[in-house]
């Protein structure tokens, strides 16, 4: 296809505007509470903070990839994965968008169809369109557990350049079984597709350890990030890990686009891999919430959700009380303080009767929004019931 004719459009990311109105909801003096953005309210763990604040006094820090810290990414793929890979394939990026933007800028070509799921991650769809690609979405319902398929995938005509998965993925927190993936791994090798695998949520999974993309495919595109386990949004750090044969290619890249990640922020992330005891605590304040949060939905009148497997976030289907959910998760917001994010940015075809919590904020919050969301529901099921009449 002639990438004149790809539409470059990029819809607003619309979580980013309920947040900007619960920041000045905040600012007027409201008790808000965000569960709008996958963001840990935990912060960065203690001895990556206290490691920043040496770094500050000794160091002046410029444009530099720490060797330290891409060593130990590289054990991180033998500890957890049991995956050897060289450190010559890593690239250190700020955080896993700009990872994205380089996986597919230097890969592909303007045109290039790129397939991923709906629903699925907003950027995925947007960073494509923007890079002049076309993203070629797959819906994904309860019969595929909300997930891409090698089937889906094998029935593509004709076979796209590339396809992106994450698993656990945003915004349904399911997850890809092992024997799922490999079946996707072995389609893509058969049709020539590049697989670019966002596994930023390994290590936020509630139903056992998930394998990497590296293990069934090991020339896959692999992004990461301190922002979600390392509980270090703020800081701008992830990787990209590349074939050997691209090593080169996204250097080049790399280099004129972005430089390098923050002195500091690497300084730090070096530290927050070792404090396991740290991040495990968090992992169990999000397993806490989640259970708050499936034993509570149903009261609320949510019984149709996407099964959170991994990540922290619900998918909730609200078809049943609107088919506006920018409008609903707005009036939500102003009348309880409880800013969630509308499913249109995730489905642009469905997400209108869905939408998104997440769970990483702290359990006193996920109760006191519970006890605000309970009543609002219960107000929005009972017009409902009297429109329908």
């Amino acid at each position: 296809m002639s990438p004149d004719i790809v539409n470059t459009e990029i819809e607003p990311f619309h979580a980013i505007t309920i947040s900007r109105l619960a920041h000045a909801l905040k600012a007027e003096g409201r008790s808000v509470i965000h569960m709008e953005f996958g963001q840990p309210s935990t912060g960065a763990p203690p001895a990556a903070i206290a490691e920043a604040h040496r770094v500050l006094d000794v160091d002046g820090m410029g444009y530099w990839e720490s060797a330290l810290l891409k060593e130990r990414i590289v054990q991180l793929y033998r500890d957890r994965y049991d995956v050897p890979i060289t450190v010559d394939r890593l690239l250190l990026t700020c955080g896993a968008s700009p990872a994205l933007v380089l996986a597919l800028s230097s890969a592909f070509a303007p045109g290039d169809r790129i397939a991923m799921a709906r629903p699925g991650y907003v950027a995925y769809r947007n960073t494509v369109k923007a890079l002049r690609m076309m993203p070629v979405e797959i819906a994904c319902g309860p019969d595929e557990h909300y997930q891409l398929t090698a089937a889906a995938l094998a029935g593509l005509n004709p076979a796209p350049a590339a396809v992106i998965i994450a698993s656990p993925a945003n915004p349904t927190g399911s997850v890809i079984a092992p024997d799922e993936l490999a079946a996707i791994a072995e389609v893509c090798r058969r049709r020539n597709i590049t697989i670019v695998s966002d596994e930023i949520y390994h290590g936020l999974s509630w139903v056992g350890p998930q394998p990497s993309l590296l293990q069934f495919a090991p020339d896959a595109m692999i992004i990461n990030s301190f922002s979600k386990y390392w509980s270090m949004a703020g800081w701008r750090l992830g990787w990209l890990l590349v074939p050997p044969d691209h090593v080169e290619r996204a250097r080049a890249y790399i280099g004129n686009l972005f430089l390098t990640p923050p002195s500091l922020s690497q300084h730090a992330g070096l530290v927050a891999m070792d404090e396991h005891d740290v991040l495990e605590g968090h992992i169990e304040v999000y397993r806490r919430n989640r259970t708050l949060m499936l034993e509570a939905l149903p009261g609320l009148g949510l019984k149709s959700i996407a099964p959170p497997d991994g990540a922290f976030y619900i998918w909730a289907d609200i078809g049943h009380l609107t088919q506006d959910s920018v409008a609903f998760c707005e009036q939500l917001l102003r009348d309880t303080g409880v800013a969630t994010a509308p499913g249109v940015d995730f489905d642009p075809v469905d997400g209108h009767r869905f939408m998104r919590f997440s769970f990483a904020v702290s359990t006193p919050e996920i109760e006191e929004a519970l006890r605000r969301l309970e009543p609002w529901f219960s107000a929005r099921q009972v017009e409902a019931a009297g429109a329908s009449r």
